[in-house]
């Protein structure tokens, strides 16, 4: 199983060179491929302060099941794993909340966050490889 950070979502979304050949055949090779409520909740908020495009425009975020791709709901239990995840205080509550739920669903989490990759955990993989 694969859980797609909010970075790895967008490329795969916009089929951004940015997205590696090594993500690219994880994705392709595994399923299901999960995108989560954080992400939409991210997303949704980066779009009310004219940062970002909703992708799909008015499909969003439905866009994402037309992609092929499965939702991940966070919920409570996943939300206290973060305290399991070693190395992100202080991090952005988006990819704190991400990588509790891919630890707690023994999800591989696609990612470009540099901070996450620098933890060394082999369930986080470069999005950029």
């Amino acid at each position: 199983m694969i859980l797609l950070d909010t970075n790895a979502l967008l490329w795969m979304y916009l089929d951004d060179r940015r997205l590696g050949a090594e993500a690219r055949e994880r994705i392709a090779n595994d399923s299901p491929i999960f995108y989560s409520a954080v992400s939409v909740a991210e997303i949704t908020i980066k779009n009310a302060l004219g940062k970002l495009p909703r992708p799909g425009g008015d499909r969003f975020p439905g866009v994402f099941g037309e992609m092929g791709l499965s939702e991940m709901p966070l919920n409570s239990r996943q939300a206290a794993s973060m305290q399991e995840v070693p190395g992100l205080d202080g991090h952005d509550p988006f990819d704190r909340l991400l990588a509790a739920q891919a630890y707690d669903n023994r999800c591989t989490l696609i990612t470009a966050d540099r901070a996450l990759l620098t933890l060394g955990l082999r369930w986080i993989r470069d999005a950029r490889v």
